[in-house]
């Protein structure tokens, strides 16, 4: 009997040796999705607890969260998408959110933003110097043309995203180098072009100015004018400008007779 004993203890240890070195094991496989659940419910409860945000679901799986749900406007599932990053833990962001909103036909849209966007900055100075136009097409809205400050880009950007009927926003908007010559430039080329009288009437209305912009010395004209003499006016002034390099006119003619 004693040594059956002796024989039993030797084989109780073996087994409850395993036993307790599988208990980090266990534990570790718990840990990620203990982990998982607290993360979850940091950005649900912190991240997505405004009353715009409620129908935005979060799940979260090694860090990386994915966010469902509808929202009636682009603007706030990229709100869900930056609120949800700098929650702690956040490793990154499966964005699947799907706007929802007004189902308007796309030309009807492009035509509300691109009115907006045109009186967009008025009485910021900067109106002559932004050339940005868009395109809708299956709700997507295309931003691009040239920007004089990333105030100006990120107001454009903001306008679009926070339009009914926009399911989603491509940002081609390139904002203008920082430089002091091409401020003085801007503002002799605005003086030059709609100080001229006949040109002087693209001034009263922001929606159809002559647009300018400038990077490094080199001149872009923008816009519709009401003939091709203004169309040529406006090159020629342009190019008396000391200290330009360059200009190029893109200004199109009303009713599309301009000359090549």
């Amino acid at each position: 009997m004693q040594r059956a004993n002796r024989s039993f203890i030797p084989i109780l240890a073996l087994v409850l040796g395993a036993s307790v070195s599988a208990l980090p094991c266990a534990v570790a496989a718990a840990q990620p999705a203990q982990n998982d659940t607290n993360l979850q419910a940091q950005v649900i409860n912190k991240a997505l607890n405004k009353p715009h945000l409620q129908s935005v679901k979060a799940t979260a799986h090694d860090g990386l969260v994915t966010l469902t749900g509808t929202v009636p406007l682009f603007d706030l599932k990229q709100e869900a998408d930056k609120r949800t990053h700098k929650i702690k833990g956040v490793q990154g962001v499966s964005n699947e959110i799907q706007v929802a909103g007004s189902n308007l036909p796309d030309s009807v849209v492009e035509a509300k933003l691109l009115k907006a966007i045109s009186y967009d900055r008025v009485g910021y100075g900067t109106t002559p110097f932004n050339a940005i136009t868009v395109q809708v097409k299956d709700g997507t809205a295309t931003l691009s043309g040239h920007a004089y400050g990333p105030v100006d880009a990120a107001s454009a950007f903001a306008l679009v995203a926070n339009t009914p009927g926009v399911k989603d926003v491509v940002n081609e908007v390139r904002v203008d180098p920082l430089s002091p010559m091409d401020d003085r430039s801007r503002m002799q080329l605005f003086r030059t072009i709609y100080g001229f009288p006949t040109l002087s009437k693209y001034a009263m209305d922001p929606a159809k100015p002559i647009r300018i912009s400038v990077q490094n010395g080199n001149v872009t004209l923008y816009g519709v004018v009401d003939s091709q003499m203004d169309k040529d006016v406006a090159g020629i002034r342009a190019n008396s400008v000391p200290g330009i390099f360059k200009v190029t006119n893109d200004l199109k003619v009303a009713g599309g007779s301009e000359k090549n």
